[in-house]
């Protein structure tokens, strides 16, 4: 697989017009290094900049965000050391989703939850080397089921139709990312954004609403991925959680501003109560409970 560089986040988050109410969760968000003290993994498919915690500790305090859940991402492989230690170091207010493999043993899943760790990632995009081994994933999901765990899902939109059938027969609550990563130029009546909301019928089935940059086929400010955010929190306004994806890895087009995806967030519902559940009140009953 060829590595790739990825662009830095904007450096200067802009305060949003929008305030998030207190308790409001960053529910998709990432560290990476720096790569002197945690180095990237060997077989990684991209090389992000540094975003350490130190500067996703000032992007929150910015943006008005008290609480964050942050993801592994492939260029870390299976070491959650930069993510433990960033858990460790936010006073309870940080949880995180870790990338494991069939090898993980009881002790060390033991450790993770300790550690603030309450769900699993699988990537099956493209351009991080796709499908991953699926009997791995079904040893790694029954591992994780005693814990209460859940499986968060990063997807592109056709392997919402390829693997349809796998997903309605899991056993544990699954995270679809960044709204399956439809194209907003397909419309609400695409196939992969039909398939979606059908799984959103499982009650084990929860959504990000997050990624409008990569949803978006217009770019800045990225309107267009507005309907079909809008869709998922009416559809299942109970299980639907939002984030920034700081620092944005392997965005190849326009660069978002997170003060301006938090401003965004708020054209998704006016409802000031569907606001709370999915800025708090969800991720406090996924990730806090």
């Amino acid at each position: 697989m060829r590595e790739r560089s990825c662009q830095p986040p904007d450096p200067a988050p802009r305060r949003p017009r929008f305030r998030p109410p207190p308790g409001a969760c960053d529910a998709h968000c990432h560290v990476f290094g720096p790569a002197d003290r945690y180095p990237y993994a060997p077989d990684r498919a991209y090389t992000p900049p540094d975003a350490p915690v130190e500067a996703l500790r000032r992007l929150h305090a910015i943006l008005g965000l008290e609480r964050a859940v942050i993801v592994q991402a492939s260029c870390h492989g299976t070491d959650n050391t930069a993510m433990l230690e960033a858990i460790a170091g936010s006073g309870g207010a940080y949880r995180g989703v870790a990338i494991l493999d069939a090898g993980v043993t009881e002790a060390e899943l033991d450790r993770l939850q300790a550690g603030g760790i309450r769900g699993v990632r699988f990537n099956f995009v493209r351009h991080l080397g796709g499908a991953p081994d699926l009997a791995v994933f079904d040893a790694v999901l029954e591992r994780i089921e005693r814990l209460g765990w859940h499986v968060v899902l990063h997807l592109d939109a056709e392997d919402i139709l390829d693997h349809a059938g796998r997903i309605a027969r899991l056993r544990v609550p699954f995270v679809i990312d960044h709204m399956g990563r439809v194209k907003a130029r397909g419309g609400l009546g695409q196939a992969p954004f039909r398939a979606l909301l059908e799984l959103l019928r499982n009650p084990l089935a929860w959504v990000k609403v997050c990624g409008a940059e990569r949803v978006s086929s217009a770019g800045r400010p990225f309107a267009d991925a507005v309907p079909f955010a809008a869709a998922l929190i009416e559809a299942a306004p109970e299980r639907v959680l939002w984030g920034t994806d700081w620092p944005h890895p392997n965005i190849a087009g326009d660069m978002p501003n997170d003060g301006d995806l938090v401003d965004l967030f708020a054209q998704f519902t006016a409802d000031a109560g569907l606001r709370r559940q999915v800025l708090v009140e969800n991720p406090a009953r996924l990730y806090w409970r």
